[in-house]
C-alpha cells in the first residue's frame, strides 16, 4: 500500500512539473512580452516624469546704476517627460563669486529688449507641458549683486524651485559675458556670444561698470562692502 501511494505521489508531482513547464510555450512568452511592452509604453508616454532642461541664451539685457542691478534673459525650458512640470520660483547665482547673493526673479517680460511695452508681469508660478518647450523672458535683480561686476566672463547658474521638489535645483550653467555691457547706466540689450571685441571697447566697458558701481558705493557705502 505504501509503495502504491508513493508511486501515485511521484506521478502526481511529475504531472504538475510537466504541466508547469508546458505553460511557458512560445505563445505565452510572446503574449507576456507584448503585455510588458504595452504597460511600459503607456508609462513612458503618459506617466513618466522627466527633467527640466534649458539652453544657453545668446543675448541678455542689463542695467547697472547707483540704485539697481537688473539682468534679463530669453530662456527656453524643455520638459523631457510626459507629465507637466510646475515651476514655482527661479533665481540666478554667480558661481565663482564668494560674496555674491542669489539674484531673485523679479519680473517676466514679453521680449528681450527693454521697452515701455514689454509687458511687465510679476513672478508667478507656471508650468511646462510634457514633452514641450516653453520660451519665457525672465528678469532678475537686486540693489547690488553683492560684488563689483567687472568687464569679464562670469559663470552663472539658473536654479528653479519645482512643484515636486523641496530644494532648489540647478537647471542650467552658462557664461554671462559682462564685458559686453557697454552702457551700464541704461537698460539695453547685448549679445552673449563669445566673439571677441577690441581692447578699447573692453576698457570702456570696464570703466563704465566701475563708474556705475563706485557711484552707487558713494551714495550708499553699505552696498559695496562685499568687494
Amino acid at each position: 500500500m505504501d509503495i502504491q501511494m508513493a508511486t501515485a505521489l511521484a506521478i502526481s508531482k511529475k504531472g504538475v512539473a510537466s504541466g508547469g513547464a508546458a505553460t511557458w510555450t512560445p505563445a505565452v512568452i510572446i503574449a507576456s512580452c507584448a503585455l510588458l511592452f504595452t504597460v511600459t509604453t503607456f508609462w513612458w508616454l503618459n506617466v513618466r516624469r522627466g527633467r527640466l532642461k534649458s539652453f544657453e541664451p545668446h543675448s541678455f539685457a542689463a542695467v547697472v546704476n547707483q540704485n539697481i542691478f537688473r539682468v534679463r534673459f530669453p530662456f527656453v525650458f524643455h520638459n523631457t517627460g510626459a507629465v507637466p512640470i510646475v515651476i514655482q520660483n527661479l533665481r540666478l547665482r554667480f558661481l565663482d563669486e564668494s560674496n555674491a547673493r542669489p539674484l531673485p526673479w523679479v519680473a517676466t517680460r514679453s521680449h528681450i529688449k527693454p521697452e515701455s511695452d514689454d509687458a511687465h508681469a510679476f513672478p508667478a508660478v507656471f508650468s511646462v507641458a510634457g514633452r514641450a518647450a516653453f520660451q519665457s523672458f525672465q528678469e532678475f535683480g537686486a540693489p547690488s549683486p553683492g560684488f563689483i561686476l567687472g568687464a569679464e566672463d562670469y559663470r552663472v547658474r539658473l536654479e528653479a524651485k519645482l512643484g515636486h521638489r523641496d530644494k532648489w535645483l540647478g537647471i542650467l550653467d552658462f557664461t554671462l559675458r559682462a564685458w559686453r555691457i557697454g552702457d551700464p547706466g541704461h537698460f539695453i540689450t547685448y549679445e552673449n556670444t563669445p566673439d571677441s571685441i577690441s581692447e578699447e571697447n573692453r576698457r570702456e566697458a570696464q570703466l563704465g561698470l566701475e563708474f556705475a558701481q563706485i557711484s552707487r558705493r558713494q551714495e550708499n557705502p553699505d552696498s559695496g562692502s562685499a568687494s
